[in-house]
């Protein structure tokens, strides 16, 4: 994959892919590993992420794909602080949106989202073979967009949801499934206090199907996983068809469409009042803020 950087804000681009995939036994393993940056995505992982789904969608041999990551966290969210940080290079773009790094002030990161963040999701929640994401430690923000494409969500005994933009004066993550994934009311209170939502509770509202002790996980995947690769290959895409659709006849995508806007109007608001899109904070104030709120060190 070709990266080209018009300006030379972002100079430094990780060399070692950001994705990893393996395939055995009807299931396809897609590993996300940047765990020195606790699995943050820049575009080259988001790419990365894309060509694997496509390879396993390609490969008939392949009935379920599974989402992992390495490291202590599942991800952390979108790359708004670290040496890969790529959101004005251009990459060999995907969906039918035009390219964003030359454009001004509140268009480059309309379109860029676009593509990157609400129409790489939309694009992953299709893929006509189940997927599950394999969750462990926190799953923040963007990382939370990754989950909630998947069809089913299986954590560890330590996992945690967070979705803290608020702080940002920003109404959540541009894929804004929170109101689907769980009750109106629990969408409101996790992200007005920006909260982590224990494993547990997630369990019990729903959000997750199954909860595993960490160093039991991968066995609990790989057993789900083997059961669902027994079934008839249509018959789990028609069903994964059926379930998403009754989704959207209950608004989930116009609702998308909707608070999208919402977002961008926050980040041009950031950008009139602060100077900064993202109201100043970065990845380091950001995990600061969320630590010290958990009463962590």
């Amino acid at each position: 994959m070709d990266l080209i950087d018009p300006e030379p804000q972002n100079p430094v681009y990780e060399t070692e892919t950001p994705v990893l995939y393996e395939a055995a036994d009807g299931v396809a393993w897609v590993t996300m590993s940047r765990p020195a940056f606790n699995n943050v995505q820049n575009s080259q992982m988001t790419y990365a992420l894309d060509d694997a789904f496509r390879r396993a969608v390609d490969d008939d041999a392949v009935k379920v794909i599974v989402l992992r990551a390495t490291g202590k966290h599942f991800s952390a969210g979108h790359d708004i602080g670290t040496p890969g940080r790529d959101h004005k290079t251009t990459f060999e773009r995907k969906l039918l949106w035009y390219d964003h790094v030359n454009k001004p002030a509140a268009e480059l990161l309309y379109v860029r989202e676009q593509e990157v963040y609400l129409g790489m999701c939309r694009r992953w929640r299709e893929i006509p073979k189940p997927t599950i994401a394999m969750v462990q430690g926190g799953c923040i923000a963007g990382g939370l967009m990754l989950a909630w494409v998947c069809d089913l969500i299986v954590a560890s005994d330590d996992a945690f949801f967070q979705d803290p933009v608020v702080r940002m004066g920003i109404p959540g993550v541009e894929y804004f499934a929170h109101a689907f994934e769980l009750h109106p009311r629990v969408a409101k209170e996790f992200l007005f206090m920006g909260e982590r939502l224990p494993v547990a509770r997630a369990y019990e509202l729903g959000m997750v199907n199954r909860v595993f002790p960490r160093d039991e996980l991968e066995d609990g995947v790989r057993s789900i996983a083997a059961k669902i690769a027994q079934m008839p290959r249509l018959g789990l895409a028609l069903t994964k068809q059926a379930v998403n659709h009754v989704e959207d006849l209950r608004g989930k995508r116009t609702a998308m469409d909707a608070v999208y806007h919402m977002h961008h109007f926050a980040h041009a608001q950031n950008d009139l009042t602060t100077g900064d899109s993202i109201a100043g904070l970065d990845g380091k104030a950001m995990a600061a803020a969320n630590k010290a709120a958990a009463g962590e060190k």
